[in-house]
């Protein structure tokens, strides 16, 4: 992108609107509720053949730096310091405040370009608090509705002109092609597998970071990065929108989000939270490894195994982080007993990797990355057919299928359908009367043999036809 552009503003204007309008996707969380948006959230935005990078903020408050708002607006300002454009936006339908002002002079302080955007022109009696925007001294007021699209082609030319037309348009190169970075799809090739394809450590990684309230999962991720980044604090559920951020961990770029706090179904009330809890739920759709931060010092809470079952029912890649290691005292023996509740309560995920972690001062981190990478590596792993068929085999001497009404059950042949997660096709006869026990008897299997621990792994079963099924008998 060519230049990057805050939207700044007091809380209720439309920044999280006007955001959602340039970057063409409901990315940020919008309600009527001030305050909404809490962390810096990032997009590519789009503008009548403009491109640029916007960065949503939290709405600016006058609040000491110790509170919550004051670590908002310390984000904030950071957003202002990173952005070659701010665009200063205020509600033209309730008009001007104090608050209005006071930022006002700050953005002229701070030295860089700022576009004065007055939201909500379209509204009845707008004209007052549209001209009262030309006493902030930022220049005239570009009108618009971030809600209904008007006033874009005023919003471009008024961007274009305080940022610069060589700015806004650079010249693109011709002979530098452009590099495809797309990541491979999620469900792999519906065909055999001969030879067995080498793991991909140069592609990019999805990780998203999930858990209940207060776990630490914004401070683990700001201690990956090196940075306050992210909002953090005592407060329970200060994340509300799913955050992604990019970095590198040795050589491998690596995308990570951020989400809210998720709690019991029954305690999720509020319309807010809502959205919360369903933004949190399309980033581990999107991810490919998810990590489950539990608090080590209330682990396997209800919610807890919960939160593991979504991911593992997703077909996620999943890891356990316990956090706040650094609060055990007898660690031997809390770890002895953690490993012991894995294998109990997560029979499901049977070998997932869990690692002790210390977000606050980084202690283990660098092992849970490569818990990370070692399970992404599995979730990819494709097996020949060959090596199936005769595994297949060897499984049915050690334990044949079971008889039922007299006769038993035949399995056939088997494949490697899809990679993430790995998905399996046998053919057999009378797949309907398959015992469950049975399908988690070849499930076992797989991870013991091809060495596939705490992944999801999905067996598929499909019946041959009979030709003489719908012949009459004589």
């Amino acid at each position: 992108m060519s230049f990057t552009v805050a939207i700044v503003g007091r809380p209720n204007v439309g920044k999280s609107t006007l955001f959602n309008r340039l970057v063409g996707k409901k990315l940020a969380l919008v309600d009527d509720t001030p305050g909404v948006t809490r962390d810096r959230r990032p997009g590519d935005a789009r503008l009548m053949g403009l491109k640029f990078r916007i960065i949503d903020t939290a709405g600016l408050e006058e609040a000491h730096e110790d509170t919550l708002e004051g670590r908002m607006r310390a984000q904030t300002e950071a957003a202002i310091e990173e952005a070659d454009l701010t665009l200063f936006v205020v509600d033209a339908k309730s008009g001007l405040t104090p608050l209005d002002k006071t930022f006002g002079e700050m953005l002229r302080r701070s030295g860089k370009p700022v576009v004065l955007v007055a939201n909500k022109s379209e509204a009845k009696g707008s004209e007052g608090g549209f001209y009262d925007a030309f006493t902030l001294g930022l220049g005239e007021p570009c009108p618009i509705s971030a809600e209904h699209g008007q006033g874009m082609i005023d919003l471009h030319n008024a961007i274009v002109e305080a940022i610069g037309e060589d700015r806004a348009y650079p010249e693109e190169d011709e002979d530098v092609a452009e590099t495809d970075v797309s990541l491979p799809r999620a469900d792999g090739e519906d065909e055999e597998i001969d030879e067995e394809p080498a793991y991909d450590d140069t592609r990019p990684l999805r990780i998203a970071i999930v858990g209940r309230p207060n776990a630490g999962k914004s401070t683990m991720i700001n201690r990956f990065l090196g940075e306050d980044r992210l909002l953090v604090g005592p407060e329970a559920g200060i994340t509300r929108d799913s955050i992604s951020v990019d970095w590198t961990w040795r050589g491998r770029m690596v995308r990570m989000f951020d989400t809210a706090g998720m709690r019991r179904k029954a305690r999720v009330t509020e319309k807010l939270e809502k959205l919360s809890v369903a933004d949190a739920l399309r980033a581990i759709r999107f991810a490919e490894t998810v990590v489950i931060v539990f608090d080590a010092t209330i682990p396997f809470e209800k919610q807890d195994l919960q939160i593991v079952d979504l991911v593992i029912r997703e077909g996620r890649a999943a890891v356990l982080a316990f956090n706040k290691w650094d609060m055990i005292e007898d660690r031997q023996a809390v770890l002895a007993e953690l490993r012991e509740k894995t294998d109990r309560l997560l029979p499901q995920a049977r070998g997932i990797r869990a690692v002790p972690i210390a977000g606050q001062t980084g202690e283990g981190l660098d092992r849970l990355m490569q818990a990370i990478v070692d399970t992404d590596m599995v979730w990819n792993k494709r097996i020949a057919t060959a090596k199936l068929n005769k595994w297949l085999e060897s499984r049915q001497i050690q334990h044949p299928p079971p008889a039922v009404s007299g006769r038993r059950i035949k399995l056939k042949y088997m494949t490697q359908v899809k990679a993430r997660p790995p998905a399996f096709m046998i053919s057999c006869t009378r797949s309907d009367s398959l015992p469950e026990s049975y399908v988690r008897y070849l499930t076992n299997g797989l991870r013991e043999d091809f060495g596939m621990p705490g992944v999801p792994i999905r067996i598929h079963f499909r019946t041959s036809e009979n030709p003489y099924e719908t012949k009459r008998k004589r």
